[in-house]
């Protein structure tokens, strides 16, 4: 027969002990699963899964730590822009003293006596350009400035007159010589090159009276804003520079990429860089250029302010769209390496199941040999 009582091999205990073996390991599984709450607990659980997740988890972290720079940015900038507001609140009153000082209600002596506070609300101006800073860092006295324009004819500014260019606006324009092409009268269009790119730009018209046009080299990150006293072919062979400044840069993103960063510029307020240093309400006609001047500042402020204004409301979309990569991000991580409790738990009783079913069976296999005791009786 093939079966028979033996003694030295009791393959069914044997069998039984596999099994109960299998089943004690899964059982142990689910127990460690559900008390860290984590399906993958090293690498054996689920070698690819692991690393997707651990890649995933480095991912959020810098998406998290991304949300709190572009949140840190934020109060930067209002900080500076605290500090322009109060610019501006000083302009105002100097442009008041300015129409005080230009009618002849005023003598002379009056004027300077009005003057003894303009120059002192100047002076304040200068103050909180230089000590209004953010993490030990100035932000308006023009050392978190960026990249600035300086014609070859004309002093550093960012505003130029020069030939009808009103402004030059650089959105990531790189430092060095830029080039100005223009040469057919009424052709309408304008050239620019750094040396290395060239773009060509068409424009409809020359602007009218009162109006101005901007003409935009969006490869080159330059904006022309030009007013009416720009004709064609004025701008023809002329150059500009570029003059690389240290500026602001946010990481708004987990990579090292250039689309994962945000660059900006805070401009210069103090007294110098506004045109006013020089203004003077001593007499009847400084006191009405002065007018023109501070209305120039004034103007200057408000565009800064406008720019930090759409800076801010930009970030605040940068942290809405990064909590929600986040979110998405943190629910993939979490399907991939998260239990799944309920799955979990009906492994879990099963497991638990068979393991008392099997420490049973393997009683009984062993407790099967016994019986050939009987036959020695």
């Amino acid at each position: 027969m093939g079966n028979g009582f033996r003694i030295n091999n009791n393959i069914a205990a044997m069998g039984s002990l596999r099994l109960l073996s299998r089943s004690q390991s899964d059982l142990e599984r689910s127990i460690e699963r559900l008390s860290s709450g984590l399906r993958i607990n090293r690498a054996k659980d689920d070698t690819a899964g692991l690393a997707i997740s651990q890649r995933m988890r480095a991912q959020i972290r810098g998406l998290q730590q991304a949300n709190r720079n572009s949140s840190q940015s934020i109060n930067l900038i209002q900080t500076a822009e605290g500090g322009l507001d109060e610019v501006h609140n000083l302009l105002t009153r100097m442009r008041e003293l300015a129409v005080q000082a230009s009618s002849d209600t005023v003598t002379d002596s009056d004027r300077s006596s009005i003057n003894l506070e303009f120059t002192q609300l100047r002076s304040e101006i200068d103050r909180i350009s230089s000590s209004t800073e953010y993490n030990n860092t100035n932000l308006i006295d023009g050392s978190f400035q960026g990249n600035t324009v300086s014609f070859t004819n004309a002093s550093t500014s960012q505003t130029l007159t020069t030939d009808g260019v009103q402004k030059i606006n650089l959105t990531g324009a790189s430092t060095g010589t830029y080039t100005l092409s223009d040469a057919s009268s009424s052709d309408g269009i304008l050239t620019l090159s750094d040396g290395t790119t060239t773009q060509s730009v068409t424009y409809t018209n020359a602007p009218a009276s009162g109006q101005t046009i901007k003409v935009n080299f969006s490869d080159l990150g330059v904006e022309l804003t030009l007013n009416d006293a720009y004709d064609d072919g004025d701008l023809n062979g002329e150059t500009f520079q570029v003059i690389a400044g240290s500026g602001g840069n946010i990481q708004i993103g987990a990579d090292n990429a250039a689309d994962n960063r945000m660059t900006f510029s805070i401009g210069d307020a103090s007294s110098s860089s506004l045109s006013i240093a020089s203004a003077s309400l001593s007499n009847l006609t400084n006191a009405q250029s002065a007018i023109d001047t501070i209305d120039t500042a004034i103007n200057l402020v408000n565009d800064e302010r406008g720019s930090l204004g759409a800076l801010q409301n930009r970030l605040e979309f940068t942290i809405s769209n990064l909590d929600s990569m986040t979110q998405n991000l943190q629910a993939a991580e979490s399907t991939i390496r998260d239990t799944d409790f309920a799955a979990e738990t009906t492994s879990f009783t099963r497991s638990q199941i068979l393991v008392q079913s099997g420490t049973a069976m393997l009683a009984q296999a062993n407790a099967v040999s016994q019986s050939v005791l009987s036959l020695l009786g």
